[in-house]
């Protein structure tokens, strides 16, 4: 079981780290231009962006757990209409978000409210960056599947090269071309369409036998389609709803200051790599949880969640020992504002506590996925981000500042996963007597 949790473990802690690492070399490039607007811009982008993006991941959570369950049951057909399915709707959505670019960044822009300087930079990012929306749509429900199949080494390919590609495109447009905000968004936007191309190839090298277009009645299978869009719409609104406590959370960074917004934008970055390598085990969790119930063996399952979890705290043990003793360097990396680096290191305990707290709920969230439990997903996220998150800032925040906003953000973790914890002998199938 160890074994088994590590083989899909390690390749996928591997691929999602370097998804935050464009992130991270972003900010490191922006954070040592001259201006300091850069990297405030950069901030006020990505959320924006963010806000706009992060909803559609049900693409590829929504793929993994029901193409785990087909593997798990042997089901070639249903896989197959698993990948066209997801493969069409994030087509769909790419094309409802480029003719909507501008009304969202609008939105976007209102909510978040920065500054006229700072907003004029971000809102060439968003415009750009925008242009990768049917690559990435199409990447996440691709990605999604090979990690049903318990192909986890595709995934980290595909990552690992796109993610290169971003970041040495990154690096030539701001130190060689003179660019800056505009060149780290062409840098994505080229990495996204050079992904789905390595991405189409290996799909059609290993896979092909799944790729015949199934036949529209299949495709539109009334009780099925329900069933797919039941559960992508759950986790949908769940991850709106996560998207909304970032997008609050970069506005009222916002209004402390764009000191406190730059110092934010730095720590939510660290707290992606967090995330990301964190999502490893919980990768791990979706496509064994899905695999374990499309078989039936509930043993199985009980035991690969009990030793996911030991391992999923070792992780998140190591990685608040590294924030906690290479903290300054790890400040460094990202600017060369001494302001900056002095002020986030007053406020450095959250991002400390941070792997420890947030671990629970994310290893908790791949087993709902694998699950198909959207609703529960949904529920806990709609509760810890209306219930306790936004109640607690509104209170702590005007009494403590920034340590205010961050408490809150720490214990709308926490809620989340005691709600799933809570409920697991009920929503997941290989626990229900």
């Amino acid at each position: 079981m160890n074994r088994e949790i590590l083989r899909l473990a390690i390749p996928n802690i591997l691929s999602n780290i370097t998804v935050p690492m464009m992130g991270v070399v972003d900010t490191a490039l922006m954070g040592h231009l001259p201006d300091a607007h850069y990297l405030v811009s950069l901030g006020v982008g990505v959320a924006v962006f963010n806000f706009v993006y992060w909803g559609f991941g049900f693409l590829r959570m929504g793929s993994t757990g029901f193409a785990a369950q087909a593997y798990g049951a042997r089901d070639a057909k249903q896989l197959s209409l698993v990948l066209f399915r997801a493969g069409l709707l994030g087509l769909f959505i790419a094309l409802l978000l480029l003719l909507l670019q501008s009304p969202l960044w609008e939105l976007g822009r209102l909510i978040i409210r920065p500054d006229a300087l700072s907003a004029e930079h971000a809102r060439q990012y968003f415009h750009i960056r925008i242009l990768a929306a049917p690559a990435n749509m199409l990447l996440l429900a691709i990605t999604g599947w090979f990690l049903g199949l318990q192909n986890a080494f595709y995934a980290l390919l595909i990552a690992v090269f796109s993610n290169a590609v971003n970041i040495g495109l990154s690096i030539f447009f701001v130190h060689y071309a003179g660019m800056a905000i505009d060149g780290v968004a062409w840098g994505t936007v080229i990495a996204q369409y050079s992904g789905l191309l390595l991405a189409l190839f290996l799909l059609i090298f290993r896979y092909r036998s799944y790729l015949p277009l199934p036949q529209l009645k299949e495709l539109l299978h009334w009780q099925e389609l329900r069933q797919f869009f039941s559960v992508n719409g759950n986790i949908f609104i769940r991850t709106l709803a996560l998207i909304f406590v970032f997008t609050w959370f970069t506005a009222q960074s916002s209004r402390l200051g764009s000191d406190i917004l730059a110092v934010n934008t730095i720590f939510l970055q660290m707290l992606a790599v967090v995330s990301y390598g964190l999502d490893g085990f919980a990768f791990a969790a979706e496509s064994l949880t899905g695999k374990y119930i499309g078989r039936g063996d509930r043993p199985a399952l009980q035991r690969m969640i009990a030793r996911l979890f030991v391992w999923g705290f070792a992780l998140s043990a190591l990685l608040s020992l590294a924030y906690l003793l290479f903290n300054e360097s790890i400040l460094r990396f990202f600017t060369s504002h001494e302001k900056i680096i002095r002020l986030a290191q007053s406020f450095g305990i959250w991002i400390i506590l941070a792997p420890l707290v947030n671990n629970f709920a994310y290893l908790w969230d791949g087993i709902y996925i694998g699950a198909t439990a959207g609703r529960s997903m949904r529920n806990s996220m709609l509760i810890a981000a209306f219930a306790v998150f936004v109640p607690l800032d509104l209170f702590l925040q005007p009494l403590w500042g920034n340590h205010g906003l961050w408490l809150a953000f720490t214990l709308f973790m926490i809620a989340r996963g005691l709600y799933l914890w809570k409920g697991y002998r009920k929503n997941i199938p290989g626990f229900q007597s």
